[in-house]
């Protein structure tokens, strides 16, 4: 599993992003996340998480997205 923090969270859409220093990634690539990928209450920006890294069309996207 990889480990990072929520850069960006839009409570209204439901999404977010979350910066990691995943070594497979690009270094200024976030990892997109939809709060279907999260169980529990919305994620606050600056909250450490630990997730799955998928490939979708648009880039890499988290699953499994659980607070740390």
């Amino acid at each position: 599993m990889a480990h990072g923090k929520v850069d960006f969270f839009n409570d209204t859409g439901g999404y977010g992003f979350i910066t990691t220093d995943d070594g497979d990634l690009d270094d200024d690539e976030d990892v997109f996340f939809h709060m279907e990928d999260v169980g529990g209450p919305d994620l606050e920006e600056g909250t450490e998480v630990e997730f799955d890294i998928e490939s979708s069309p648009k880039g890499p996207r988290a699953s499994n997205v659980v607070r740390q």
